[in-house]
């Protein structure tokens, strides 16, 4: 049962998190026989033979293990508007949607009240451990949250992101209360119809609360950097809209306009001291705890694909902690993050052993034909794994395609640290670079800008097979000018880097040719943001897809048509 927040006590949360996890085999027994109860008569579980069976064994030997095109017509019938029991033995009321910033498709998956109790237990696990080492009393949060609108189906379902999801609850308000500093922004810049307005809102909130913020916050990394980046640009329009009292033209949607001319009074005063400490600041470093100076920490998803922006939010961040969020995807949560105090690099997360049934594949078998999978309680410390997930919405062993490490057990769950996502590979014939090795490779690479005072904005990459010998391509865009032979140099330092053996074999006896290193235009990967935004995507969702292969086109074509500068391996 979920606590109401009025009654939300850490110590209390903390101690319900203990005794969950002291018998997390149990546990995961008991929650998929409940899950298995609930979903008894649908028809994908009759289908399959199940008959009411709700016993590990029998539910492994009868329900295959799934992808979501597996799953798909189910939930292309729910979306057309069928009430029978189909994927879940309750009518499904909510339909998410992944951000499609991998693969070029949105996906499209169940979202009902179970998923949303799940997500506010995540939450409150993970915020009790947090207030315990950073405790937040009586002060306000700059959250940089952003609600798309929901549309309807076919069969009149509305649907959204995850995030819109969960915000536009009927309970999210009245369960939030008193559990986290109230945020500094109303509403209507939550909800409002255009993200650079309500970004520009949400800093003017955090300045006019400025000595009351106690953390600042987003979903992912790359959107807290994406907002201190414009703040560097728009700072002193901030100053002038807070001396003078009045709100910024560029804000033209009516509520949002409203709500902000209630909170905004001329203070030049405030307006003289954060016009003072920007003038003041050396390459903007240390700007968060500057102009917020009771903030604790800084707060997002830093892991996978959010790693990169790491070394620029501690730029901003300066000696405040970072602390990455719990691990969850748009189809459900996994575990939370109860180790705040660690960095983000060896961040790990407890999975929740009753939010649902976790099984999982040894990663060397995760490719094979018919691969075992083991429970949670059985993994091995050390060992990596393909996660498979089974929840109260409707998916059943589901492929979430992430690859995790178990690095440990709290109590006798596991705590994992997630490594990539599977279905991200740079693969030509035998060759196999997943998304970490991407980023290793591209790390290393990057050193060599250091000396030139460039920084690297962001990367992706795409594996070109146009010509009779495919070859890698990875797309650079650059805060400057780099010089020509250092450019050259980190060309070679990244085919180098990929250490796979059947890359290196390959290059060798050049089957794969040489890596293509393209220098973009500033401002192409704003160009892919925007991109997201118009496919219905929200700030929160966004992720840079890191390989763009030929299912994504447009974002192909992106990249593609903004290049400035191109370099050619000669490594091999």
């Amino acid at each position: 049962m979920l606590l109401k927040m009025e009654e939300f006590e850490s110590e209390k949360v903390i101690k319900d998190f203990e005794e969950l996890t002291k018998n997390a085999g149990k546990v995961q027994e008991e929650t998929l026989k409940k899950i298995l109860e609930e979903n008894a008569e649908t028809e994908y579980l009759q289908l399959l033979g199940l008959n009411g069976k709700t016993d590990v064994e029998s539910f492994k030997q009868c329900v295959p293990l799934a992808t979501h095109k597996d799953l798909e017509p189910y939930i292309q019938r729910i979306m057309d508007g069928e009430t029978n029991p189909i994927l879940t033995g309750k009518p499904v009321p909510t339909i998410s949607l992944s951000s499609g910033t991998t693969q070029g498709k949105q996906k499209f998956v169940p979202f009902n009240d179970e998923l949303f109790q799940n997500t506010m237990q995540i939450y409150l696990t993970s915020f009790a451990y947090r207030n315990r080492d950073y405790p937040i009393q009586n002060g306000k949060a700059l959250a940089f949250i952003y609600s798309s609108k929901q549309f309807t189906t076919k069969g009149g379902i509305p649907a959204g992101t995850a995030t819109t999801n969960v915000f536009r609850h009927p309970e999210y308000r009245q369960l939030m209360k008193g559990i986290q500093s109230q945020c500094c922004s109303p509403d209507e810049v939550v909800f409002g119809s255009d993200f650079h307005e309500s970004l520009y809102c949400h800093l003017l909130c955090g300045l006019l609360y400025y000595n009351e913020v106690q953390f600042i916050s987003s979903t992912f990394a790359h959107s807290l950097v994406q907002a201190f980046q414009t703040f560097e640009l728009i700072w002193e329009d901030l100053c002038s809209d807070i001396r003078d009292g009045i709100l910024n033209e560029r804000i033209t949607d009516l509520p949002t306009r409203a709500a902000m001319s209630k909170l905004l009074k001329p203070n030049p005063e405030l307006a003289d001291l954060i016009y003072k400490k920007c003038s003041s600041l050396s390459k903007w470093y240390g700007l968060i705890p500057e102009l917020f100076p009771n903030a604790k920490y800084v707060y997002g998803i830093m892991t996978g694909s959010m790693e990169p922006y790491v070394k620029q939010l501690r730029r901003y961040a300066g000696w405040l902690p970072l602390v990455c969020a719990d691990y969850g995807a748009s189809e459900g949560w996994v575990a939370a993050n109860v180790n705040p105090r660690s960095p983000p690099e060896s961040a790990t997360f407890a999975v929740l052993p009753n939010i649902g049934y976790f099984e999982f594949i040894p990663l060397k078998e995760s490719r094979t034909s018919e691969p075992k999978s083991i429970g949670l309680s059985e993994v091995e410390v050390g060992q990596e794994y393909e996660i498979i997930l089974t929840n109260f919405a409707g998916l059943y062993r589901y492929r979430l395609g992430d690859a995790v490490k178990v690095m440990g057990f709290y109590n006798s769950t596991p705590e994992l640290k997630f490594l990539c996502r599977q279905n991200l590979l740079l693969s030509i014939n035998i060759d196999k670079n997943t998304e970490k090795d991407l980023q290793l490779a591209v790390e290393e690479a990057s050193k060599l800008l250091v000396a030139e005072k460039v920084d690297l904005i962001d990367f992706t990459s795409h594996v070109d097979v146009s010509k009779e010998k495919g070859h890698y391509v990875i797309f650079w865009e650059l805060s400057g000018d780099a010089d020509e032979n250092v450019l050259k140099e980190c060309c070679n330092c990244l085919d180098r880097a990929f250490v796979d053996a059947g890359y290196v074999s390959s290059r060798k006896v050049n089957s794969i040719g040489p890596l293509e290193l393209r220098i973009l235009k500033k401002g192409t990967f704003y160009k892919i943001l925007l991109h997201s935004l118009s496919m219905g995507n929200t700030l929160n969702q966004f992720k840079t897809p890191r390989c763009v292969g030929s299912s994504n086109k447009s974002v192909l074509q992106i990249v593609c048509n903004n290049v400035v500068k191109t370099y050619f391996s000669t490594a091999y």
